[in-house]
């Protein structure tokens, strides 16, 4: 696997940013190369505003386990359900309920390269020809879908 790192801020809510914001905050090493959304916000082919609103999808769409699983689940407690804590049900379907809204909101003809790229980690080519489009439109078309995504979630 490609690593491309490059040193960003978490800023006092989590996100990651570009620089350490006012007030503090802490730096990491981040993998640029992680995931296709991330590729292109290194090479400003894609505004903050449109990765802040596709890492909210993305994951939405892995705290809603979308995904097929590929190891053993370990939320089950050994003392057999007594102890009193999270319930990993809710939350799951907290996170389905706001993907299915997302989805809903950026609509048809703009999800399915938006879930390609976002959620299943495809590179814009790879999607290109998985959706039948022309070579290099599928940029185009991500930004139109990561823009209604942002108007969805009201980033400004």
């Amino acid at each position: 696997m490609v690593q491309e790192l490059i040193e960003r801020a978490i800023d006092a809510e989590g996100r990651i940013t570009a620089v350490v914001p006012r007030g503090g905050g802490r730096r990491v090493t981040v993998n640029v190369a992680e995931s296709p959304l991330s590729w292109l916000a290194a090479r400003g082919l894609v505004t903050a505003r449109q990765v802040e609103a596709g890492e909210r999808l993305r994951g939405d769409y892995e705290r809603a386990a979308i995904a097929p699983s590929v190891t053993m689940r370990w939320s089950a407690g050994v003392d057999g359900g007594a102890g009193q804590g999270f319930d990993p049900t809710a939350a799951h379907l907290a996170a389905k309920r706001r993907f299915d809204a997302a989805i809903a909101g950026v609509g048809p003809g703009l999800c399915d390269v938006l879930w390609r790229v976002v959620c299943a980690g495809e590179g814009l080519p790879v999607a290109e020809k998985a959706l039948g489009w022309p070579v290099r439109s599928g940029r185009l078309v991500l930004t139109m879908a990561l823009d209604r995504l942002a108007n969805h979630y009201r980033l400004g």
